[in-house]
């Protein structure tokens, strides 16, 4: 009888297990209906599966189902009510929610809102996601119920103490919300200093951007190139330098690189690169070089309205 029961469990475990693989997979290629299809076959089976409702309750969330998503998180909550992430998640479902519907009902929801990330926050001193997501709530919200710069500021030096990078780039965002660029641009460069992560560079250039520094946002791609090697990088370096008219030297130098270790990953085609190239060998009165990026652009994508005006532009030159 004991091997029996054993061999039940483990079938049922290998069952399980299989059923997590193959919704890992849906959610890996974006099949999220899919994933809902499965789960909602296995959670019917097992309703008490914390990883089931939680898988379930994540294609929900992916799909914008934001009611299916809190109740299958309120469940986690109520099955374990000690578990940092559930609570988190509930709370990030009824936020989105709260995103969706009328000002009058997101009043309604918003307390539960808070409730759920700081329960979250106060059961996990080191819960990361629910200290930005209480950073933005704070922020985010009118004064009037319950908005507090304050309050956001506390939350960012709780991640400080988590997370030295996580604490300026918190900072950083309280400042850029409210649009104190300056004190904005030193949090992000110290995040910079501190992580030198793609995101922290991002979020610098995005300063710049909001100060209009085109020049500063361009070295600051370039500086983001060298310590990552992001292709995209090469293409944003050139669109910049097209769109504000400044340091064509370096903007067509990168959009040949660009075009010369293009992949398909890369999120850009060379028919926008070729196009900035045009763009900005116009700028420079070039006529035979933008035109010969322009006939690029359209010979791989002969129907795009911006391709052809650049074309007709570059002729009336």
């Amino acid at each position: 009888m004991k091997i029996t029961f054993y061999i039940f469990f483990l079938s049922f475990a290998v069952v399980g297990q299989n059923d997590f693989k193959k919704a890992d997979q849906f959610f890996a290629s974006k099949q999220f209906s899919q994933a809902e299809t499965l789960m909602v076959s296995y959670v019917k089976a097992h309703p008490k599966d914390e990883k089931g409702i939680e898988l379930l309750g994540d294609a929900y969330g992916h799909q914008k189902k934001w009611d299916q998503a809190i109740d299958c998180y309120k469940k986690l909550v109520q099955l374990r009510p000690t578990a940092a992430n559930y609570h988190y998640k509930y709370g990030g479902a009824l936020g989105m929610k709260a995103l969706s519907v009328s000002k009058l009902q997101a009043l309604g929801i918003i307390g539960d809102v808070k409730k759920a990330f700081t329960t979250a926050a106060n059961l996990d001193p080191k819960h990361i996601e629910t200290r930005w997501a209480l950073v933005e709530l704070y922020m985010q919200l009118p004064t009037i119920i319950g908005g507090s710069k304050s309050k956001s500021m506390k939350y960012a030096e709780e991640l400080h103490k988590i997370s030295k990078v996580d604490g300026f780039l918190a900072k950083g965002y309280i400042y850029e919300y409210d649009k104190d660029y300056d004190a904005a641009e030193k949090y992000y460069k110290l995040a910079v200093t501190e992580g030198g992560s793609l995101h922290c560079y991002d979020k610098l250039t995005s300063i710049y951007k909001a100060k209009n520094q085109p020049e500063n946002m361009i070295a600051t791609m370039e500086a983001a190139y060298d310590k990552h090697k992001s292709n995209v990088l090469n293409y944003d370096i050139g669109k910049v330098s097209a769109d504000y008219q400044v340091d064509f030297d370096k903007g067509e130098k990168h959009l040949q690189l660009y075009i010369k270790n293009y992949q398909s990953v890369d999120s850009v085609s060379k028919a926008w690169a070729h196009y900035r190239l045009a763009q900005i060998y116009k700028h420079q009165n070039h006529i035979t070089e933008a035109l010969t990026s322009i006939e690029l652009s359209l010979s791989e994508s002969p129907t795009i309205e911006a391709f052809k005006k650049e074309k007709a532009a570059i002729l009336k030159l």
